[in-house]
Order: structure tokens, then sequence, then C-alpha cells
């Protein structure tokens, strides 16, 4: 059997907490599923046994191979990096209103989230019920003017509502790792009316994060001045107080100030 791999991230999940898991995703016989680093297939073979179709993507050459000789039913195999891997194209070959589950490495969690928060904004992909570091989760879950609230929080709000739905402790893991693990579940949908610039919008929240501790007109200087304009002038128009700080701001907030640049 193949031994976890610390480039990789891998911590193989104990077959106590398997059930648990299944449920938490709460699988049906007509879904269609994409799973994100599926490991030895302690997740793949009981969800699979529950849908109507299964893509397991997986970046171990090794355990990738392994998967596929075990030939389960309704399972596809696909080796590669999830972020290399055309998500979209999947879950259109799928025929769309795609799952997607996945015990996600804690190293490199946030790209995959921007990535599957990406492919959702084609209309395929339903929902993602996914394993992270429990600090991840924090953020994800963030109530606004926290210090877990930031980039991460205001960027999921824009496509998803996210719910916590599980938490694990080291010991469900082998090896274990140094973190708790938490298991939340992002239920896509289009963004709110009020956002009509994502990509402008995201391009203001990470720009004013950067310098979260300052004032929003300090924090959004930067951005303003690229811009031609004067950062207090734009949050005045949008009627925010510039002497806030970044992580005190709604989503709607941060969306009527890009409006204002927009125009």
């Amino acid at each position: 059997m193949t031994r976890a791999r610390k480039r990789f991230g891998q911590h193989f999940l104990e077959p106590a907490w398997v059930n648990k898991l299944v449920a938490a995703i709460r699988p049906e016989a007509a879904d269609r599923f994409i799973e994100i680093g599926p490991g030895r297939g302690a997740i793949t073979a009981p969800l699979a046994a529950r849908v109507g179709a299964l893509v397991a993507v997986e970046i171990d050459r090794d355990l990738a191979a392994e998967l596929a000789a075990r030939a389960l039913p309704n399972v596809t195999v696909v080796t590669g990096d999830v972020l290399d891997v055309d998500l979209v194209a999947i879950a259109r070959e799928l025929g769309g209103n795609v799952r997607i589950a996945g015990n996600l490495p804690y190293n490199i969690s946030s790209p995959i989230l921007f990535r599957l928060l990406a492919a959702a904004e084609s209309g395929l992909v339903r929902d993602a019920t996914l394993m992270l570091q429990r600090e991840v989760a924090d953020r994800l879950t963030a109530k606004i003017g926290t210090g877990d609230y930031g980039v991460l929080t205001v960027s999921t709000k824009i496509g998803a509502d996210v719910t916590r739905v599980l938490a694990l402790p080291p010991g469900a893991f082998r090896p274990p790792p140094k973190v708790r693990s938490a298991v939340v579940r992002l239920d896509f949908r289009p963004p709110p009316p009020e956002v009509r610039d994502a990509p402008l919008l995201l391009e203001i929240v990470r720009s004013v994060f950067t310098q979260r501790r300052k004032t929003l007109a300090n924090a959004l200087a930067p951005f303003a001045t690229s811009r031609g304009r004067s950062a207090a002038g734009a949050l005045v128009e949008a009627g925010i107080d510039p002497r806030r700080r970044p992580e005190t701001l709604e989503l709607t907030e941060y969306a009527r100030l890009a409006a204002v640049f927009a125009r």
C-alpha cells in the first residue's frame, strides 16, 4: 500500500470517520461527482456506490494507478493536479449539475477553493463538500468584523453560501496532521444582483486587505491612485465612512465601491 507523501500534503482518513463524512456529503442516486484527492479511495468506494458517476482527480501517480486498478463501478480516475485539470470540461462531460467532494491538501487549499469558485461560474457545478484545515474553514465562515474575515470570505460570498457541517480531530487521519480539520459545504449560486463587476470587486478587496490594519481611506489609496481617483472621495461617493477598516464592510458595500470605480 502506498504511504502518505508529505510533498502532496497527504493525510488518509481513518475508516471510523468515513461514514460520517459520506453522511455529511449527502449523496443521492442520480448525483454525479468530481472527487478531489481520493488518495487510497476511502471515500471514493462508498460514495461511488451511492451515486450515478464519479470522476476522481488524483495527483499521485501511484495512488491513481492503484485506484484505477480496483475498477470500481461508476468511477473514472484522472491523474493530474486539480489546479491544472479542466474541471469545467469534466463537469460538462458528466452532464452538468455536478457535485464536488474532497479532502483538500492543506498547503494549497486556498488556490483550489478559488479554482472551484471559478469553475462554478460555468453553471455546471452545484455544490462542493470539502475537508479543510480548520483555520481555512474559519475564514470561509467568518463573521464581519472578525480577524478571520478577509479576502477568502468576501470572494466566496460572491458565488456561494457556506455551511460548516463537520469537525474532525487530528486522530481522524493517518498520519495525524498537526492541525484540526473541518468539513464545509459550498452551495454555488449566481452573484447577488448588486455585484455587477466581480473581477473589479475582487481587485479592490485584495488591495485593501493587504493593509487591513489601516483605515479604508489609507488601505484603498494605492488602488484608487492607480485609477486616478481619491480613495476618500470614492468611499464617500459609495456612502462608506473612510474611517472604517476593510474587515467591517459587507459584500454589498464592496459592490457599491466597485460600482463607483466602474463609473
